[in-house]
């Protein structure tokens, strides 16, 4: 069974310097609907004006991936840590016992587009981590890459998340095809960062997300030029 939700029935605030829809409950949007999916507890599509961002906020006990489509995004954090994300890269923060961090757009003229997602971990009291992965274009074109797991690195090339769940990556043009068997008693979550897809006779747009449970094979088919799409593997 696949379970839509389109683009325009998410949570949506315009703050001026920050565009964000809300998959799931956050902030000033709460639908006891849509409180999250299995461990996926936030999907948040954001578009971050030149000069603006997040100035440091605590987080604790969450696992929290930031994922850039166009532009770059500053990070610090109270661990020390200072990056720039850029698209073909993704970044996960090991809340845990707890940290301060904050995002600012990198740069002074160009907004910055990201998805930022929060996964709940297996378990409390995590010790602070963070990670950051190039992921290319070309290992992502016409194919599922792994971007997270528990397994973290272990030659995938991945992150790590102190939870059962998997995110993969795929970038798909017109006509091109992805699958991927979820074994018993798994569940996917389908995200579509860009374009259009079709998942298992499922029109999916940019921004649309879909629940997928019962099924034990996922057919993605790029419906558009160039599209991109994320999938959640989930206990």
């Amino acid at each position: 069974m696949i379970q839509v939700r389109r683009a325009k029935e998410r949570g949506h605030a315009d703050h001026g310097w920050l565009n964000t829809y809300h998959t799931f409950s956050f902030s000033d949007y709460y639908d006891p609907r849509f409180m999250g999916f299995r461990s996926l507890r936030v999907i948040n599509e954001d578009w971050v004006q030149p000069g603006y961002g997040f100035p440091p906020h605590p987080h604790r006990d969450m696992e929290i991936i930031t994922y850039v489509l166009e532009g770059s995004l500053e990070h610090k954090d109270s661990m020390g840590t200072g990056s720039v994300i850029r698209p073909g890269e993704v970044q996960k923060m090991s809340a845990g016992t707890g940290v301060r961090h904050s995002e600012f757009n990198h740069s002074k003229t160009e907004p910055v587009h990201l998805y930022q997602i929060w996964i709940l971990p297996e378990k409390d009291g995590i010790k602070p981590m963070y990670e950051q992965k190039a992921i290319p274009s070309a290992e992502k074109q016409g194919k599922l890459r792994l971007v997270a797991s528990p397994a973290g690195g272990n030659g995938s090339g991945a992150v790590k998340l102190y939870q059962d769940a998997a995110l993969y990556a795929a970038e798909l043009g017109k006509a091109e095809q992805v699958e991927h068997e979820l074994s018993d008693g798994r569940y996917a979550w389908i995200q579509v960062a860009r374009g259009a897809v079709n998942v298992n006779g499922q029109d999916l747009k940019a921004g649309d997300g879909a629940a997928v449970t019962k099924e034990s094979k996922l057919q993605i088919l790029g419906s558009a030029g160039a599209s991109e799409v994320l999938l959640f593997d989930l206990a």
